[in-house]
């Protein structure tokens, strides 16, 4: 095999074969001693487990993502679809002005990667968590009546960005990284949601989303808003 070949094949199997997050290996451990178990009492069963078991490892996948160069955007702390995008007053817990904001939902279904990573690099100042119900994280009333877990990030401009947390119809499980006090550069990892799940973000006041309801979302890479573009020029 000659030194490229062995460079394409690489390349292809970094595109399939994906790190996984330290948070999921005792669920793909117990996936995989549940399928040894399934195939003692049939192959057909033990095949549905190792199906299962690669699904498992899939959702926990954490591949290295590259934010933009330029400053003064907001990315998306998730994989997924923008669900939503309205008028909405950050979480009280936050102790933040309780005025609406422009609130953009990302909605991650059981096949996009967990792992949340940070919308604007700043100081977090706040971290709230709440306990709720458990309705399909897509639908609007799951930022208000959900488990919900809430930052208050400060960038350098001394503006606030808030990123929530929300669990959803099969989520149970909501894990921060993160406590007030640290220092984190756009993109960091700050935390993950178990098995279906989604995330807010509620935008500065006067800065406008670059994005729209239905759009992929490619969490620490996919701009959200541009906090240096007016208005006016949108």
């Amino acid at each position: 095999m000659t030194q490229r070949t062995r460079e394409t094949s690489m390349r292809m199997l970094d595109t399939f074969i994906k790190p996984m997050h330290p948070e999921g290996r005792k669920f793909v451990a117990i996936f995989a001693a549940a399928t040894l178990l399934l195939f003692l009492v049939a192959d057909i069963l033990g095949w549905i487990g190792v199906g299962l078991t690669v699904w498992c490892y899939y959702f926990f996948r954490d591949p290295e993502r590259v934010p933009p160069s330029r400053s003064g955007i907001i990315v998306s702390p998730a994989d997924g679809i923008v669900s939503l995008i309205e008028k909405a007053v950050p979480p009280e817990e936050l102790g933040m002005p309780g005025e609406a904001l422009t609130r953009i939902s990302v909605f991650m279904s059981v096949f996009n990667c967990h792992v949340n990573r940070m919308p604007v690099g700043g100081r977090v100042e706040a971290v709230a968590y709440r306990p709720g119900k458990f309705f399909n994280a897509s639908l609007d009333k799951a930022s208000a009546d959900n488990e919900r877990n809430s930052l208050r990030i400060r960038m350098p401009d001394e503006r606030d960005v808030a990123v929530v947390q929300i669990a959803g119809l099969v989520a149970r499980r909501i894990v921060c990284f993160v406590q007030p006090g640290d220092t984190l550069s756009t993109s960091e990892r700050f935390g993950l949601i178990r098995f279906g799940s989604r995330l807010d973000v509620y935008l500065p006041e006067g800065v406008m989303p670059s994005v729209r309801v239905g759009q992929t979302m490619i969490a620490g890479e996919t701009v959200l808003a541009d906090l240096k573009v007016p208005d006016a020029t949108r």
